[in-house]
């Protein structure tokens, strides 16, 4: 897998963005992605180093939707986590005005 298949997107919420201050940034990634595989994309794509990766996978919420009268229930797709903790000093520029790293 190249490293634009490994990493998906970046995560952009309230609890990742605090992770910011302290280098922390969180990713959704192929769900076949190993830490190793990981790393490497981070640190190609982004040009930074990376001290620490820790992965988890999610799990897709079960929804329940109402349409016409007819009640139905769907699952959301599962997906996996990464949350990249790169060395001192270093920064990702994920576009826009990050508050917590001001």
């Amino acid at each position: 897998m190249e490293a634009r298949d490994i990493i998906i997107a970046p995560l952009i919420s309230e609890k990742s963005m605090t992770g910011t201050h302290i280098s922390q940034y969180s990713f959704e990634v192929h769900a076949r992605a190993t830490k190793t595989q990981i790393r490497h994309a981070v640190e190609e794509i982004f040009k930074v180093t990376v001290i620490k990766i820790n992965t988890t996978n999610v799990g897709g919420k079960i929804k329940n939707f109402a349409r016409r009268g007819v009640r139905t229930s769907g699952q959301q797709s599962d997906w996996k986590k990464a949350i990249v903790t790169l060395k001192a000093g270093q920064k990702i520029e994920l576009g826009g005005v990050n508050p917590f790293e001001q």
